[in-house]
């Protein structure tokens, strides 16, 4: 009769329904604090998302200036201002729409790993990204688009879960890879008019936010691990 013994006597699983039981509020403020993280990260991608297609609908009306003034120009002390600016410039209204879904997408996951965490992602692979272009792209060429922010998420994603050797965060990593692995070709050279630069070091910037960014739980494994050595 060895199977009369099922999960309900599991004593971690009843230890957990004693705390519940015992503090109700918990669970409730558990799901208020996931509710509140995902209306807050959805009004920063939405507003994030309104302010590339108010900027595009300002550059189509000076007739491109902003482009060519804003974007990231190599080598050239003009062109440092694209380091600030680039991300949210876009050559026409076709390459904006084309980048819309994978920023919602992708900048939404990232926001949800933490408002602070994903901000602080997305600040790394911005300075990053459009550094990298500056130093290495062609010159007399400008570089526009949010793209290196798109490659920098999705190799934020990818690789966090790896550094943080956090099941869950890998889950999600495998997931996005999957979605859109298949766009990381874009930091190979060989696309006329494509910024390989800045999908490029946008990818490098999301693989150093990875690392730097899940640094916590890096300690904490190796605190756990050097306690089991101990015992």
């Amino acid at each position: 009769m060895s199977g009369g013994v099922g999960s309900s006597f599991d004593p971690d699983r009843i230890s957990r329904l004693r705390g519940q039981l015992a503090n109700p509020g918990a669970t409730s403020q558990g799901t208020s604090a996931v509710k509140l993280l995902w209306q807050r990260a959805i009004a920063i991608i939405l507003a994030f998302t309104a302010l590339l297609y108010g900027v595009e609908a300002a550059d189509s009306v000076s007739g491109g200036e902003l482009d060519r003034n804003g974007g990231v120009q190599p080598r050239s002390v003009e062109g440092l201002d694209g380091i600030v600016f680039g991300p949210v410039l876009h050559a026409n209204w076709e390459h904006l729409i084309g980048n819309t879904l994978p920023v919602l997408v992708l900048g939404l996951l990232t926001l949800l790993t933490g408002i602070g965490r994903g901000l602080a992602a997305t600040a790394i692979i911005w300075v990053i990204g459009e550094s990298g272009t500056w130093l290495i792209g062609p010159s007399n060429s400008v570089h526009v688009g949010a793209s290196v922010l798109v490659f920098g998420w999705l190799t934020y994603l990818i690789s966090r879960g790896l550094f943080a050797r956090n099941v869950a965060q890998i889950a999600i990593g495998l997931v996005v890879g999957l979605l859109y692995g298949s766009i990381l070709w874009g930091v190979l050279p060989g696309q006329p008019g494509i910024s390989w630069q800045g999908h490029l070091f946008g990818a490098v910037g999301g693989l150093i936010a990875g690392w730097v960014l899940s640094g916590d739980e890096r300690r904490h494994r190796r605190g756990a691990d050097a306690g089991r050595r101990v015992s």
